[in-house]
């Protein structure tokens, strides 16, 4: 049994910019990005959805392939990096920046969430899939991923590159 990770396609966002729980649309190439991502899933599994609207388009297209429809997960959405959500990367004050790298799972600089209730909320969410008994397809976000990753034993889990429309495949057995 096992869970395979979809990263939604690429955002309608510039590039450098903050986002997390912020609810952009797709970019315009998801017509084409989401044709290569159904042609390397496998047709079978659960299909569950991050209630943002980058994840949703993707799991609305996987779904009507598959003549199913997805089931919204909340514990899928993205990080929320609270005030600094839509601010570009190089404008959040480095001292910000620096208390969160000094306590990477407990700092909350941003008044958002904490790597470690991230982390919490996707653990919770792979152990109901686990208790399901049958395979999942998630479509969610990179810190959810990487989130999942860190939890499996990945060694480089929180520092994993994950691409947009990129899969993981986790074992829950």
């Amino acid at each position: 049994m096992y869970v395979i990770l979809l990263r939604h396609t690429r955002p309608c966002v510039a590039a450098g910019v903050c986002y997390g729980v912020t609810d952009l649309d797709v970019a315009a190439s998801f017509d084409d990005e989401a044709t290569a991502v159904l042609a390397t899933l496998p047709t079978s599994g659960r299909l569950v959805s991050s209630p943002l609207r980058r994840c949703r388009r993707l799991a609305e297209r996987i779904g009507a392939a598959r003549g199913t429809a997805p089931v919204v997960d909340e514990r899928l959405r993205e990080f929320d990096f609270g005030t600094w959500e839509g601010v570009p990367w190089d404008a959040i004050p480095r001292a910000e920046l620096d208390a969160w790298a000094a306590d990477f799972f407990h700092a909350r600089p941003h008044g958002g969430e904490s790597v470690h209730m991230l982390s919490e909320r996707v653990k919770s969410a792979i152990s109901d899939y686990r208790r399901s008994g049958e395979p999942h397809v998630a479509i969610t976000h990179a810190g959810v991923i990487k989130a999942a990753l860190a939890q499996s034993g990945h060694p480089d889990g929180w520092k994993a590159d994950v691409e947009f429309g990129a899969a993981v495949r986790i074992p829950l057995d």
